[in-house]
């Protein structure tokens, strides 16, 4: 008998763990390390979302453990209004890797880095309409949550005050076409930006986006986007956002997603893959925007701002990043993922479409090729399919889109693991295919 089938544990879970989203798995998971999570009995999981899209060096790494234990042995917490050294170091690590964004608040979760700086953004240009995309997702909190349309609207009252989107660009299905059939982004921007300026009082702050949007479906912003949507917010006085929660710290192949393009945001938003698994996150911004800020007093003060012990990890992450190479790895190890990912697309019509960058891939499962119809269904089983062998993977699904598995494994990630994701997906889309 499966020690995952405890029942006094699921009868407590079903008692007393709130229900907070989709369904939880069915087995208990008791440890991990590395690419893998082991449940009751002792198998492991190859876990190809990094925890929630953030271990980016697995579970467990050994520089973690070890800075977690000296950490905690000098001092992990402190009065909001004190600096440590683990603070500053990192601060400063950061504004080096990211030249212009010289100023930074160490915080703990991407909600909180994006209600920051909305916040900042609103009070240095005196505005209050915040833009972002239809697919998007900044975090479950106030300005943060007012920014978020891929999931989570209905039920809630009233959204922020001035709370405006617009589509954002896939390649797979665009709205706006050139004569060949391709994705006219720059039409489509055009058009956006005319809907927005009618709706505008005049209040115009901020404009906030993911370089890829992860819950939205693994939609990449086409090379061009981020340089002309920094051009329209200049144009109209906002500042641009880039929240890059999911895809900083190496993940796409560059340390920062945005400097594929060579744009750089006013303000710049980190979590999830900075902490590797720890709450950690930062808001980088321009020396400019910070003393505006600071004259008009900017306030975020929080219970967690600048504490010693996630900062310290922080450093060791980067530590980690920069000796072993993480960025290039993120490369290589990115191309052969995407190249077996591309090969089931040969084999099994249900994979509609291949798409990401570096070690963040999305992978559209659709109903019919030629129509793009969504495959929810069929997605799901694949999902349910692949646990049963041993890789837990996350499948988004969309209104007008089929469901997207997010696909983004550790950094540290092996050939072999990379192989055997890919061998169990194939089996899993086939028996998925099979049920039909």
């Amino acid at each position: 008998m499966s020690l995952n089938n405890d029942a006094a544990f699921w009868s407590a879970a079903q008692k007393h763990v709130t229900r907070y989203g989709p369904s939880f798995e069915t087995v208990i998971i008791e440890r991990a390390e590395g690419s893998h999570v082991y449940d009751a009995d002792g198998r492991a999981i190859l876990d190809f979302t990094s925890g929630q899209m953030s271990a980016v060096l697995g579970h467990t790494h050994p520089d973690i453990v070890a800075t977690v234990d000296r950490q905690m042995k000098s001092v992990a917490h402190l009065f909001s209004g004190m600096l440590s050294r683990p603070v500053v170091d990192l601060a400063t690590r950061l504004a080096a890797l990211a030249p212009g964004l010289e100023r930074v608040q160490l915080l703990t979760t991407g909600a909180e880095s994006n209600e920051a700086a909305i916040r900042m953004a609103k009070l240095v240009t005196g505005g209050h309409e915040v833009v972002a995309f239809a697919q998007s997702w900044h975090g479950m909190t106030g300005a943060a949550a007012s920014a978020t349309y891929s999931a989570g609207r209905r039920g809630y009252g009233p959204a922020t005050a001035g709370s405006f989107v617009i589509p954002a660009p896939n390649s797979y299905r665009p709205r706006f076409t050139h004569a060949d059939g391709s994705n006219d982004w720059q039409a489509e921007l055009d058009d956006a930006f005319d809907l927005i300026d009618r709706q505008s009082t005049g209040g115009l702050a901020a404009f906030i986006a993911e370089p890829i949007l992860s819950s939205g479906g693994i939609l990449e912003l086409p090379l061009g986007y981020l340089a002309a949507l920094k051009r329209k917010c200049e144009e109209r006085g906002m500042l641009l956002i880039l929240d890059e929660a999911q895809t900083g710290v190496g993940r796409t192949g560059h340390m920062f997603a945005f400097q594929r393009e060579g744009v750089t945001p006013d303000i710049l938003t980190l979590s999830k893959t900075l902490g590797a698994g720890l709450p950690l996150a930062a808001v980088m911004t321009t020396e400019e925007i910070e003393q505006k800020a600071f004259e008009k007093g900017f306030l975020f003060y929080t219970t967690h701002v600048s504490d010693p012990l996630p900062a310290a990890v922080g450093v060791t992450v980067l530590d980690v990043v920069e000796r072993d190479g993480l960025v290039e790895q993120a490369v290589k190890q990115g191309r052969r993922l995407r190249d077996g990912l591309l090969s089931l697309q040969q084999r099994f019509e249900c994979v509609g479409d291949v798409r990401g960058r570096g070690l963040l891939l999305g992978l559209e499962v659709v109903a019919d090729r030629q129509t793009k119809s969504p495959g929810f269904e069929l997605g799901a089983r694949v999902m349910e399919e692949a646990m049963n062998r041993g890789l837990s993977m996350n499948i988004v699904k969309l209104p007008g889109m089929g469901g997207v598995f997010r696909i983004a494994p550790p950094l540290t990630v092996s050939d072999d693991e990379i192989d055997r994701g890919l061998s169990i997906m194939s089996d899993a889309i086939e028996a998925a295919s099979a049920m039909r």
